[in-house]
């Protein structure tokens, strides 16, 4: 209930009427079942109009942090990633991937629409960079559509680093569902699951107009952070 009254009567109408996102293939999302909504990533408002345009629920896996913070500022961060329907996940690695695999499987299992960042972190740069397999995995293990999803301008309305986003518009492009049933029954298979994750970064390359670099953002971001010190 308090996403659906944060969603279509506090927030979603007034962010929507100033923003006034452009929005191209809504249609493609299906209207019921589990779904996942795999989209590039170049702001964090990403996480905030994604949902707002989307009819049905998207849930987003979250860093566990944020749910974690201190006073008032922690409550007001908690409330927020919580009304943006966004679950906490642990992603150090190891078991807490494992983790972090099932919580979104459990939302998919339940007919849910799960958002997913293939690249796993914002790119530095509005460049696209290689995807993680995890979405794959989860694609195979569901076995359910995934819908690949171009947010437009979104580094130019809010660019990392700010805290206030620009009043500008920005875009939404959905593509047509990507079916990989092919596969079935292979998700422990590494070739198998690089070929997908490949597929679908190529769509989202195609959908967005990005550049494509064949290497991971997080890998960028760590070399600039060491030559900045």
């Amino acid at each position: 209930m308090f996403y659906w009254i944060m969603k279509n009567i506090v927030v979603g109408p007034i962010v929507l009427a100033i923003f006034r996102p452009w929005i191209k293939g809504l249609d493609k999302i299906p209207k019921t079942g589990g779904v996942i909504l795999a989209s590039n990533h170049l702001s964090f408002i990403d996480s905030i109009f994604l949902p707002l345009v989307v009819p049905r629920r998207v849930v987003f896996l979250a860093k566990s942090e944020y749910f974690t913070g201190k006073g008032l500022k922690g409550w007001a961060t908690r409330q927020f990633f919580k009304a943006t329907g966004q679950l906490p996940i642990d992603r150090s690695g190891g078991k807490a991937s494992e983790d972090s695999l099932n919580t979104g499987l459990r939302v998919l299992g339940e007919g849910g629409v799960l958002g997913i960042y293939p690249e796993g972190t914002r790119s530095p740069d509005a460049k696209m960079y290689r995807g993680r397999t995890g979405v794959a995995r989860m694609v195979l293990e569901a076995g359910v559509p995934i819908v690949p999803v171009a947010m437009i301008d979104t580094e130019k309305a809010m660019p990392t680093g700010t805290r206030i986003p620009k009043v500008r518009r920005i875009g939404i492009v959905f593509g047509d569902p990507l079916d990989f049933s092919r596969f079935e029954g292979m998700e422990g298979d590494r070739f198998v699951l690089r070929s997908i994750t490949d597929e679908l970064m190529y769509e989202l390359q195609h959908l967005s107009g990005q550049e494509y670099l064949d290497v991971y953002a997080t890998s960028v971001k760590e070399k600039r952070a060491s030559l900045s010190r």
